[in-house]
């Protein structure tokens, strides 16, 4: 009997190793009003999983993006606004959570830096071509 018990534990370690628990209901299932689940998909693809963090809720098989993609089609199904839904997300995992950054702070950051990078590479080959003529 004492063998057995080491045996059954190891067998029974990949079920524990599962995740932190089931996957919310709404998490795979569509909403029954085709333009809202519509509204949350797109949603969904714009908001990044926290877990695997370059997938996006919708993609993701993690357990943390079911819990999200629950959240997201619950919060539709109440009426909310997707820019709502969009904005409660980024407050509460912060704004690393959107695909699409705003205009504001890193976003501004994040938008304007290929700009510079540009306009600072132009600026360099001008001077590296004047010099030659």
């Amino acid at each position: 009997m004492r063998v057995f018990v080491p045996i059954l534990l190891m067998l029974a370690a990949p079920v524990f190793a599962q995740g932190s628990g089931p996957t919310p209901a709404l998490a795979n299932r569509q909403l029954s009003d085709p333009a809202k689940e519509a509204e949350a998909t797109r949603l969904m693809h714009s908001l990044r999983c926290i877990q695997c963090q370059g997938q996006s809720i919708a993609d993701s098989d993690a357990s943390m993006a079911g819990t999200m993609r629950a959240e997201v089609r619950q919060q539709i199904a109440a009426g909310q606004k997707s820019e709502a839904v969009r904005n409660w997300m980024i407050q509460r995992y912060g704004e690393w959570v959107s695909f699409e950054p705003d205009f504001k702070g890193a976003g501004l950051l994040l938008w304007l830096t290929p700009i510079i990078l540009l306009l600072a590479s132009l600026w360099v080959a001008r001077g590296l071509f004047w010099r030659r003529t």
